[in-house]
Order: structure tokens, then C-alpha cells, then sequence
């Protein structure tokens, strides 16, 4: 139980965080699903380093 009452502010602030930490984690999420995809398609191919190079 809070001592006192959180201020307005406070709440409108936490909707807007709430917000941006969803719209991250669906960006994370949109980064790791098109990232599978491309990996497990049947001609992905890691690049081939040569011997002589550094």
C-alpha cells in the first residue's frame, strides 16, 4: 500500500514507457523472426574466407 497517491504525471508516464518497451520488444522480435528466416533457407551459405587473408 503506497503512503501516498502517485501523481498524474507519473501514470502518463508509465503508459509511454509501457509503450516504447512493447514497440522494442517488437522490434527485437521482427530482428530474430526475419533473421531465422533467412538463415534456414536452403541456399544461405556462411561466407568463404580465403587462406591468405587477415
Amino acid at each position: 500500500m503506497a503512503l501516498r497517491k502517485d501523481h498524474e504525471l507519473h501514470k502518463r508516464r508509465f503508459g509511454r514507457n509501457m509503450g516504447v518497451g512493447l514497440l522494442l520488444a517488437g522490434f527485437v522480435v521482427l530482428v530474430m523472426v526475419l533473421t531465422i528466416v533467412k538463415v534456414s533457407q536452403p541456399g544461405f551459405q556462411l561466407p568463404q574466407v580465403e587462406a591468405g587473408q587477415n
